[in-house]
């Protein structure tokens, strides 16, 4: 049972350096990913490295094809759109569903976290994500579609993890913000479809945002 658990935690490590390996560029698009070199290079076993590559096959960040093994996924604009895209399906249906069943005190704790939010000003990137996701997680956490939420935080790490790298424009600041607000009017209001429309127009402007900085990088 340790020797399960030790192996998990090595492929959590080595699937994390991968997917840094690929979002960062070390890892150049359409690479060959050949287990045992890289089973080698990060001084593991290989069956680590394989559970790695499945988990990021997963996220579509790895290809695998039969006889010629894995390979990268470009990281580009279209494989954040094709993210988005899924989000723009999944965020407004299980916001819908908690604005039926959110409380009183439900809303205080979004307010809450708003307030922290737009105190902190986006002034460290990383505690304002990790507020942001409190702030998502408190509105998904309870949907009985555990697929549909499991897949969400998926993303959200993949999305997180690709533009850590990008600061955030003045104006994006402002409307994320300003979307917080709407999406929070709409729960108090019980209107499903106006918070189901202000979480699309906030999933689709944080893609937008992230393909920006991605085109602008490359000049």
């Amino acid at each position: 049972m340790q020797h399960a658990q030790q192996n998990d935690e090595a492929g959590g490590s080595i699937y994390e350096r991968l997917r840094d390996d690929i979002i960062s560029g070390r890892v150049k698009a359409n690479e060959r990913l050949k287990v045992a070199e890289l089973a080698s290079r990060m001084g593991t076993s290989t069956n680590p490295v394989r559970e790695a590559l499945q988990q990021l096959r997963g996220e579509g960040f790895v290809v695998m094809t039969p006889n010629r093994g894995a390979r990268v996924r470009p990281i580009d604009e279209d494989f954040v759109r094709d993210i988005c895209e899924i989000e723009v399906l999944i965020e407004p249906a299980l916001t819908r569903w908690f604005v039926g069943i959110a409380t009183r005190e439900d809303v205080e704790e979004l307010e809450r976290l708003q307030e922290e939010i737009e105190a902190m000003n986006f002034g460290d990137e990383l505690a304002h994500s990790n507020l942001d996701l409190q702030f998502h997680q408190l509105m998904y956490n309870r949907h009985y579609n555990r697929h549909a939420v499991e897949l969400w935080v998926r993303h959200r790490h993949i999305l997180w993890a690709i533009s850590r790298g990008f600061p955030t424009s003045l104006s994006r600041q402002a409307n994320v913000l300003g979307e917080h607000r709407e999406l929070i009017a709409c729960i108090k209001a019980q209107d499903p479809e106006g918070a189901a429309n202000a979480i699309a127009r906030h999933v689709e402007g944080s893609g937008r945002h992230i393909m920006e900085r991605m085109r602008l990088s490359k000049r």
